[in-house]
């Protein structure tokens, strides 16, 4: 498979973000190829698109379906598995946001909730759990707030996007308007 050059590029940055979004750049990169073709791709073709082995091949789109990002799709009169992105782009966003939250947000919840419950043993042990109860209320309120981000759908999602910083103006405005009233009912 010959990539064009505006493919090549953003398959490239995808296999360099990959590892901020929580796998390798070559799963990056095979993700990226995937969802940038209109057609279904077999892992020979992503093996040759990237001059990859088939065995990164093969556990590179493991990873993809494990993490739901890709699945399987039948081409009629061929014995190959083909692959195609599983679901639009808000899917794939929402299905890697979920992932990392289970792979990196509840684990830390876990071990936050199970040191406040420890008994203090001096005050620095005290203050520390201050702090640990204030990292662990802000991950719940935002776990809390992408949950509910998530449940919108894309449109109302989009839409919510879109308002960008006037929600912030208005908050602004409700502060002047109701000076004491800091909490958003």
């Amino acid at each position: 498979m010959k990539m064009t050059p505006l493919i090549t590029s953003a398959v490239m940055h995808f296999g360099e973000m990959g590892s901020r979004w929580g796998f390798n750049r070559t799963v990056g990169q095979i993700l990226a190829l995937i969802v940038l073709h209109d057609k279904p791709l077999s892992a020979q073709e992503i093996a040759d698109g990237l001059s990859i082995s088939r065995g990164n091949t093969s556990m590179g789109l493991k990873e993809l379906q494990a993490w739901r990002l890709i699945k399987q799709h039948i081409v009629p009169g061929e014995r190959k598995e083909f692959f195609v992105p599983a679901g639009d782009i808000w899917t794939l966003a929402t299905r890697v946001f979920e992932e990392r939250r289970k792979r990196e947000i509840d684990p830390t919840l876990s071990l936050l909730r199970d040191l406040l419950l420890d008994e203090p043993a001096n005050s620095t042990e005290s203050n520390a759990q201050k702090t640990l109860n204030e990292i662990h209320d802000l991950l719940e309120s935002v776990t809390a707030w992408s949950q509910e981000l998530q449940s919108l759908g894309p449109e109302k999602l989009d839409t919510l996007m879109k308002l960008g910083s006037g929600v912030g103006r208005v908050l602004e405005l409700k502060d002047k308007l109701l000076p004491g009233k800091n909490t958003v009912n």
